[in-house]
């Protein structure tokens, strides 16, 4: 028996295909999601983020077809987010079979349907994501529709009140760090894991699986999540769909026997 934390890939959907930015800039398409998820699945992975980065700004709901057809094969426990405003949409995407929904935009513009939310379906499976950037000064803000809208908020502040309005796990996007595989942005990470007693999912920055240990142990993660390191290989980024091995983890120290 070892002590395993969750690994999460994070897929981002964006017209029906899926893609993968730079600190949410130049989508680049990487394939079709049904196949990747086919292909996580033959891997083992415990849990799956989908994320439509195009919803919001579109300023439609989810692709309810799209979901129920990822949904038909996945063999495991998945999250979505993007393009989420009321509770009809959330009632219908765990109809669909989603364990979790990942609001967003929505917990900034109307926090107190994460309230509602919780209170009809349990706080275990909603999920505010914390999307962050830095301004000019090393400030870091709260943005909102796919990193285009700096609300000028705090994180850390922004992840105490929707803990308060019954969150029950923050997922901790850095946009400075997203696709750049260079490292999670720990001090965000630590900064905001010290001051929620909820699970904090890092995700943003992930290269190498030295990197998922350093943000559980330095930055006091409960969970890492990643993009780019799941779907590209080599440093020409060629498109390969990808997960560790449980031997990765151990010899990395994220998995601990």
């Amino acid at each position: 028996m070892y002590y395993r934390p969750r690994v999460i890939p994070s897929l981002l959907l964006k017209n029906n295909g899926l893609v993968k930015t730079c600190k949410f800039n130049d989508p680049r398409y990487v394939g079709d999601p049904i196949n990747a998820v086919k292909i996580f699945n033959e891997k083992g992975v415990d849990e799956l983020v989908l994320l439509d980065i195009n919803a919001t700004v579109d300023n439609r709901g989810p692709n309810l077809p799209l979901l129920a057809r990822i949904a038909a094969e996945a063999f495991m426990p998945m999250a979505y987010g993007g393009g989420i405003k009321r509770m009809e949409e959330i009632k219908e995407i765990f109809g669909l079979g989603y364990e979790k929904v990942i609001l967003n935009t929505c917990a900034v513009a109307t926090p107190e349907l994460i309230r509602e939310a919780s209170d009809c379906f349990g706080s275990q499976s909603i999920v505010v994501s914390v999307d962050v950037k830095k301004n000019f000064f090393g400030q870091y803000h709260v943005m909102t529709h796919g990193g285009r809208n700096d609300t000028k908020m705090n994180p850390v502040q922004h992840a105490q009140k929707v803990e308060q309005l019954g969150a029950g796990e923050i997922l901790l996007y850095s946009i400075d760090k997203d696709g750049t595989m260079s490292g999670f942005d720990i001090n965000l990470v630590k900064q905001v894991s010290e001051k929620v007693s909820i699970p904090v999912v890092a995700c943003g920055g992930a290269g190498t699986v030295a990197d998922f240990s350093a943000a559980l142990r330095d930055g006091g993660a409960a969970a890492v999540s990643a993009g780019s390191m799941f779907v590209f290989y080599g440093k020409h980024k060629a498109v390969l769909i990808t997960f560790p091995t449980n031997e990765d983890f151990i010899k990395a120290g994220v998995f601990s026997t």
